[in-house]
């Protein structure tokens, strides 16, 4: 298909998304048109790890914490809460005024329901479970969590991740494995599911009914005010379409322009261009370490004398060096668990020979390596094609298959990796903060855990202070060298592109889209 033909092509989707809808179009002041970096597949966060469920969770639901500038916990659909003297039971209330989108309050009993499933899945919520000793709901706006042992990080986990409230009626009966599809929270925006089209669009409304807090909002705490009537995501896969609909003023905001576009976008009037994200995206080279070949540790490690950091980053930013980070470890740089442990490992003298001598010593045969590489994420391409030349240079013998991006979503959350389905690597992108702690850290613990790493993780929850678990993290980040689940390959700052009379934007490494205004 000829470039003119695509370009074309992708004209036509952007015109069926919905960029002129007058039918349902409310005054262009009161409706935000947003690109987002992905297509939805899904609003559940806890079942899906991708950036973009978050993006929609965060605007239909709402969390009982929420993390403030220096990714400290604050109340958020808490009124306030207690720990006893000694620190094992928490007793929390919820504020008044808080309603789900289908015209129930939110209650008590919805909490303790979301929290038991986000519980068997996140590694905050797994580590709590693991020390539960009961948890119920006291009336409709207080519940208690007793437990075995004390454990601090309780409030950061409930308002970190993926611990969004939901209804009873929802997720009562859905374990953390279950995929919910029906997206009814209580957060400052209603997620329309009529409009919703998977391949094309999406939809959101304020929701009258949210009563903010009175704090300015910080992150993902303080008060989330929905200035605008109407979000309309609008899925353009061609970026230079979505750039040039930007520049037309057909739509109002871009999540992720293509980095070569983004001189153009600097220069068009009516248009600023910002780094929103302060943690930026840290990349990762990611094994399938439950079947062979890479069940093999010494196979893994083989590839680290080829990764050469500034080639994955550059495919994604080109010479654009400020907004790239090279010399990346295991915890994300500006995290108080980044350390020079084993770091040789990555800056050391780089050497395909070097490479190539490791893969025949590892005893690989000649296995077949499956890759996916996402078709419509062109940073996730970028550096996944740079991962297959490294593959094939070092001797592997490797098939690309390129797919959607919710097709190896699936395929990764898959529990049994069929014959159709099987894959052994891809590279691919995490916000930051997952990557600042071991408690949110997915990727350390593998797509077959590692029970070495697992009882570090145990350490490092127990850990009394600040230094001990930076104890920790250094013998978790030698073991990530040792017995690698992932190779960090860097970390890049994607900025977001808007018309200038978008304003307010709140810096986060999510998006949001309370406090925006538009002009």
């Amino acid at each position: 298909m000829s470039a003119t033909l695509k370009r074309r092509s992708a004209l036509a989707l952007g015109a069926a998304a919905g960029l002129a809808r007058p039918a349902i179009a409310q005054s262009a002041a009161k409706t935000l048109r947003f690109v987002p970096h992905a297509n939805l597949s899904t609003p559940d966060p806890l079942w899906s790890s991708a950036l973009i469920a978050f993006d929609a969770a965060y605007m239909f639901a709402d969390q009982l914490f929420g993390l403030d500038a220096q990714l400290l916990p604050k109340p958020q659909m808490l009124e306030g809460y207690t720990l006893s003297d000694d620190r094992l039971t928490w007793r929390f209330k919820l504020r008044e005024g808080l309603w789900f989108h289908d015209g129930e309050p939110v209650r008590a009993k919805d909490a303790v329901a979301s929290i038991k499933r986000w519980s068997g899945r996140d590694l905050f919520g797994k580590r709590m479970a693991a020390q539960l000793a009961e948890m119920k709901a006291i009336d409709d706006r207080s519940f208690e969590i007793r437990l075995t042992k004390p454990f601090a990080h309780l409030p950061y986990g409930l308002g970190a991740t993926s611990c969004f409230i939901l209804p009873e009626r929802i997720v009562g009966a859905k374990d953390a494995f279950t995929q919910i599809t029906e997206a009814v929270g209580s957060g400052p925006f209603r997620f329309l599911a009529d409009e919703w089209d998977h391949s094309s669009r999406a939809a959101f409304a304020r929701f009258d009914k949210y009563v903010p807090r009175q704090e300015r909002p910080e992150v993902w705490s303080g008060g989330k005010i929905a200035y605008v009537d109407r979000v309309e995501w609008h899925i353009i896969p061609d970026t230079g379409t979505a750039a040039t609909a930007l520049q037309k003023g057909e739509v109002d905001w871009l999540e992720r322009p293509l980095f070569d576009l983004l001189p153009k976008l600097r220069g068009t009037p009516g248009v600023k261009v910002e780094v929103v994200d302060p943690l930026g995206t840290w990349t990762e080279i990611y094994f399938n370490n439950g079947i062979a070949p890479f069940d093999n540790p010494k196979l893994r490690r083989a590839l680290f004398p080829a990764v050469v950091q500034s080639d994955f980053i550059q495919s994604v930013v080109g010479d654009q060096s400020e907004l790239m980070r090279t010399g990346v470890g295991p915890f994300l740089p500006t995290s108080p668990f980044a350390s020079g442990v084993g770091m040789e490992a990555l800056t050391g003298p780089r050497s395909i020979e070097a490479a190539r001598k490791l893969v025949k010593e590892s005893g690989y045969n000649g296995e077949l390596i499956v890759q996916m590489v996402p078709t419509e994420l062109p940073t996730a391409n970028a550096y996944g094609m740079v991962l297959h030349q490294l593959l094939k240079e070092i001797g592997l013998n490797v098939r690309l298959d390129a797919t959607d991006w919710g097709s190896l979503l699936s395929r990764w959350n898959a529990k049994e990796n069929t014959e159709k389905g099987a894959w052994n690597i891809f590279a691919v992108g995490w916000a930051g903060l997952w990557i600042t702690n071991p408690g949110s850290h997915l990727p350390l613990h593998a797509h077959k855990a590692n029970p070495r790493m697992e009882a570090l993780t145990e350490q490092w929850f127990d850990a009394p202070d600040l230094a001990a678990q930076r104890k920790v993290c250094e013998e978790m980040q030698l073991l990530a060298f040792e017995e690698p689940p992932f190779i960090p390959v860097g970390q890049y700052f994607v900025p977001q592109a808007h018309r200038d009379n978008v304003t307010d934007i709140v810096r986060a490494p999510v998006t949001p889209f309370w406090g925006v205004k538009k002009g």
